[in-house]
């Protein structure tokens, strides 16, 4: 598999720092023209500097080719701005990185609705706005790779973090579907849960954990799903040097057909519908139908005329 980006474009978003930074960083150096878009802030001692201006010149410092914006996610008509200008000035995108996001952390009984829409605007609307502002260029060079962050607070949950992990897993519903509708195309979408210590989880973990779970352990992840030998509708997770794969999968289940008693039957054969023994990583919505439709025939014998 080739980390080696020569001749192709990249935009990573939530790229000032962190996490984001240190991607952009990564495929830079290995040839890649990037740009670095983060909303607003200024980098910490450059006076008048955005974040992702200063990356941008990081790169371009180091021999690189990087442009910046710093415009929120959230903003359509910026974001197809900003897609624009990479066109202008390097004619294509292959890559598109969506890692901004926020944080807004309150047990449910405690948050407020605004809180909970913000981060499921920034995380989720923002990616489906980037995305959309280059899916019909990747479709027409038949060629791109989009990779979504997606959190194990989305795909195992996590106290305190039901609008962010709500946001998190809708991003893997997202990846879903576009890896089915880009295949064609040559565009393979995936999902990357990192596991890492930055501005959004500072003060929240002690010195030790810090330093095992830098940004840049996640990055070699990023290189795979962004090449051109990358797999397409993975979840992979990472964090301090360590890959994981994590799956959507659906059980064989039980038929107990539409009687009356179909409640209690159900009820009383939960521990079989829930058995893992047998499951699948279906490859579309198709194969629940499928599925129950297979079980429910060889149940009633097959189909009367």
């Amino acid at each position: 598999m080739s980390t080696d980006f020569k001749g192709r474009v990249a935009i990573v978003t939530g790229a000032g720092g962190g996490l984001g930074r240190e991607h952009a960083l990564a495929l830079a150096a290995r040839g890649a023209k990037v740009m670095v878009n983060d909303f607003g802030r200024l980098a910490p001692g450059s006076g008048e500097v955005s974040a992702a201006e200063a990356v941008a010149r990081e790169i371009r410092a180091a021999g690189g080719a990087a442009l910046s914006c710093h415009a929120s996610v959230t903003d359509e008509p910026a974001m197809r701005a900003m897609v624009a200008d990479v066109m202008a000035q390097w004619g294509r995108v292959d890559i598109l990185v969506n890692n901004a996001g926020i944080l807004r952390d309150h047990s449910f009984g405690k948050m407020s609705l605004a809180d909970f829409r913000l981060v499921v605007e920034v995380h989720l609307m923002g990616a489906v706005i980037c995305t959309q502002a280059v899916w019909d260029i990747m479709r027409s060079q038949k060629y791109g790779r989009v990779i979504l962050t997606t959190s194990s607070s989305g795909l195992f949950g996590n106290f305190g973090q039901s609008n962010y992990g709500a946001a998190k897993m809708a991003l893997v519903g997202l990846m879903q579907t576009l890896s089915i509708e880009g295949a064609k195309h040559d565009i393979r979408v995936n999902c990357l849960a990192p596991t890492a210590a930055t501005q959004m989880t500072e003060g929240l973990w002690p010195e030790q954990v810090l330093k095992a779970f830098r940004p840049e352990f996640v990055t070699p992840a990023v290189l795979v799903l962004a090449s051109e030998d990358a797999p397409n509708r993975t979840i992979l997770c990472a964090g301090a040097g360590s890959f994981e794969a994590a799956h959507v999968t659906m059980t064989s289940g039980v038929w107990v057909g539409h009687g009356a008693d179909a409640a209690k039957e159900l009820r009383g054969r939960m521990a079989e519908v829930i058995d893992r023994s047998g499951s699948v990583v279906p490859k579309s919505a198709e194969a629940q139908g499928l599925n129950e439709g297979t079980k429910a025939l060889a149940a009633l014998g097959g189909v009367n005329g």
